[in-house]
């Protein structure tokens, strides 16, 4: 409370509800030994919030910071379940465009040219830039399919 006797709103924790499928499936992610780690634990703050948890004891019991539990409670209750993966980086914007990461991979996935026994990055660099003539290096060839 404030000198005024008003709680203050921005203390309050947002209150979360969860539909039965949606708790089915955050539990799920929750005990995954297959689900990336920040997943496990956003998808523990959400079911701990709608459990009606305060921010401080889900920050305790789960070993983050009051502010991390802030962010990804208040992410669920206004944008839902998509509101838990990863929002957009800031940064430099992709060099090439999808067309280009399309010829990467079909290059890749194409029969080997003959005397050779597997696709080389290099390789795979010239044939792009045969085809879309986007002068890709072999190393960015190499990050595209690293990301696959």
């Amino acid at each position: 409370m404030w000198g005024n006797g008003q709680v203050n709103s921005v203390m309050r924790a947002v209150p979360v509800e969860l539909a039965a499928d949606v708790r089915a499936l955050l539990e799920q992610r929750a005990a995954s030994t297959k689900a990336a780690v920040r997943d496990a634990m956003r998808a523990r703050v959400v079911l701990a919030a709608s459990d009606g948890m305060s921010n401080a004891e889900i920050a305790h019991d789960l070993s983050v910071t009051i502010n991390t539990v802030r962010k990804w409670r208040g992410r669920y209750a206004e944008l839902g379940p998509a509101g838990l993966l990863d929002a957009a980086r800031s940064g430099r914007p992709r060099q090439y465009g999808d067309l280009v990461r399309i010829a990467v991979v079909a290059a890749a996935t194409a029969e080997v040219p003959d005397g050779a026994a597997t696709w080389t990055h290099v390789a795979i660099a010239e044939q792009v830039r045969g085809t879309v003539f986007a002068p890709v290096s072999a190393s960015w060839a190499g990050r595209v399919l690293a990301d696959l």
